[in-house]
């Protein structure tokens, strides 16, 4: 059976615009296909743990030769890189935090880039993704408008820093709808907002 992995990263609640995006796109989504499974976790209830020392140590040894401490400082990685796996799409909400993400999704991310399980190194210096067939929306929203023609354009370190984390695990099938302006007033928050929700709909029939 087919499944979406739908990450809410907000540690805003229901006043959040990126989880009400993301809520949007999943529900109309299961409208069009009904027997896919949705597999759902929210950061700001579940925090992630940051990488510690002995999570550096557990990943860097072969699995068979870890010690129990090991395994235990590695175990909730292991759930998430299996639940991210499993899925064949994944959607991610992720507000924009200072030109970047919030640090709960970064922390998720660390969580899930695992040599040896989401990429390998074939050799001194260089790497292999080891992630296949698997397609990403971003949701993202922006207090201001970081768009190709925006004069602040280059401020943007999150779609950037994005697509380069997981590509570098191999997915390559990546698409962002961003709501810009969401801080530059009411009417620009309804712009952008609105040019997101169009864009959604969109998706929603060919993604």
């Amino acid at each position: 059976m087919a499944a979406i992995l739908h990450i809410d990263s907000s540690p805003r609640g229901d006043r959040s615009h990126s989880r009400q995006l993301a809520k949007t796109f999943i529900t109309a989504w299961q409208t069009f296909h009904p027997e896919e499974a949705i597999i759902y976790r929210d950061l700001r209830r579940s925090p992630i743990p940051h990488v510690t020392e002995e999570w550096i140590a557990a990943d860097f040894t072969p699995p068979e030769t870890r010690t129990d401490e090991m395994r235990d400082a590695i175990s909730f990685s292991d759930e998430l890189v299996d639940e991210f796996l499993a899925a064949d799409r994944c959607v991610f909400s992720v507000p924009m935090y200072n030109f970047s993400v919030p640090s709960n999704f970064k922390a998720y991310i660390d969580q899930i880039v695992r040599v040896g399980r989401t990429f390998a190194v074939v050799q001194d210096g260089e790497w292999k993704g080891l992630v296949e067939g698997k397609k990403i929306l971003f949701i993202t929203t922006r207090g201001g408008d970081y768009g190709a023609n925006s004069p602040i354009a280059e401020w943007d370190c999150q779609e950037p820093f994005l697509k380069t984390a997981f590509k570098f695990i191999g997915v390559t099938d990546v698409e962002f709808v961003h709501a810009n302006g969401l801080d530059s007033g009411d009417e620009a928050r309804q712009r952008g907002l609105s040019a997101a929700q169009a864009e959604i709909q969109k998706l929603v029939t060919h993604w």
